[in-house]
């Protein structure tokens, strides 16, 4: 059934009734789990993707577009780790990371307890279910449930770190003994990690931190449940980061995957495997915003869960400006820019409500938020 054909409640499907009717629950796509669903609710269906999935290149000429970098942050020559963070900032947009600090025993009991969280009785959760953004911690199943295409099989405890967190009390039990201090960790990481992006740019080592790039911290533990028909749906559709920095832990299920430019005028989607120990990095909408475009906030997406009977969960930390406070405005860096015409800034200054305002009134809906805030809007693409 077309987007247009249901919207109009055609062939007795309404779809702001089924949507309501599904928010009302509070409990979640894990509650039409629970409740033995065998096929994914209409609300649910996502049209087909008609790109391909693509293997790792290995051995070709366009090996650093299809390929997702993986740099050990315990190398000894600087020049090395900024060389890297440049190639894979520019190409691809994302890239592991090894031998980053942050313990792995903080990374594996963070995924257990979102997944211990998630799978408690709803009476449990339905206290902290809560749409919009007034409270610091919130649950709930797809923050633009009213806004997008097709809702996700997806459940989300959404949680503001930084710059203040929130008071213990107001933390689920489940991840209370650690979520600040994984938010605390991947923060660190994630201003070293800034720093080498600095330097790629031919900026001070502290230049995007002290553009308060990562001032704010916000931390979304995703719970994809068991989908019985995967192939109707989406885990997450198509989309950009809102964020300078992603840094995201993966369990070993996979389904995260990248689209990428081959090179040779091809796209399609490549899948980032998981690693063990490892963190996925990609860069968020802003700083493609503030580099004028020479870093890359590329669109993914997460298929639906094939498994039977596991659920795949990730935590993914959103490292941006104190999106409460903040009324600084940001353009292209003028640094990496030219008045001769030869690197025009690409994109209109802003703050961060302004950008905001937009990625939430659309919703995860497959168009770049970006686009919206070029100087020269582009030709439309597949």
């Amino acid at each position: 059934m077309s987007a247009t054909r249901a919207a109009a409640g055609v062939g007795g499907y309404d779809r702001q009734r089924e949507l309501h009717a599904f928010d009302d629950t509070k409990a979640g796509v894990k509650g039409l789990v629970d409740a033995g669903v065998t096929a994914v609710p209409a609300i649910f269906h996502h049209a087909p993707d008609p790109l391909p999935v693509l293997q790792q290149a290995s051995g070709d000429s366009n090996v650093a577009r299809t390929t997702i970098p993986v740099i050990d942050l315990s190398c000894a020559r600087r020049d090395d780790l900024v060389r890297g963070v440049k190639a894979a900032a520019e190409t691809v947009g994302f890239f592991q990371v090894v031998n980053h600090g942050v313990a792995g025993g903080l990374l594996a009991e963070t995924l257990a307890a979102v997944r211990r969280f998630n799978e408690a009785p709803a009476e449990a959760k339905r206290p902290y279910y809560f749409r919009g953004n007034a409270r610091k911690v919130r649950f709930s199943s797809n923050f633009d449930l009213f806004q997008a295409p097709a809702a996700n099989w997806r459940d989300t405890l959404f949680c503001d770190l930084a710059p203040e967190p929130p008071r213990p009390e107001e933390l689920p039990e489940a991840v209370r003994h650690v979520m600040v201090e994984f938010g605390d960790a991947v923060r660190a990481l994630a201003e070293r990690l800034l720093e080498l992006l600095s330097e790629s740019l031919g900026l001070a080592r502290d230049h995007l931190r002290e553009m308060g790039c990562v001032e704010g911290l916000g931390v979304a533990s995703n719970y994809y449940p068991p989908c019985p028909e995967p192939d109707l749906t989406l885990g997450s559709t198509r989309h950009t980061d809102a964020s300078f920095l992603t840094v995201l832990v993966q369990d070993d299920m996979g389904g995260l995957q990248v689209l990428v430019d081959r090179g040779d005028g091809r796209r399609g989607w490549l899948e980032v495997p998981p690693l063990p120990g490892a963190l996925v990095i990609n860069i968020g909408d802003l700083l493609q915003l503030v580099s004028n475009g020479k870093f890359r906030s590329v669109e993914h997406r997460v298929l639906a869960n094939k498994s039977r009977d596991t659920p795949r969960v990730s935590v993914a930390a959103f490292c941006s400006t104190d999106v409460i406070r903040s009324t600084r405005v940001y353009g292209p860096i003028e640094e990496l820019t030219s008045s001769d015409g030869s690197d025009p800034p690409l994109y209109r200054s802003i703050t961060i409500h302004e950008y905001l305002a937009h990625f939430l009134k659309k919703g995860l809906d497959g168009r770049h938020t970006l686009d919206h805030f070029l100087l020269l809007q582009p030709t439309p693409t597949v």
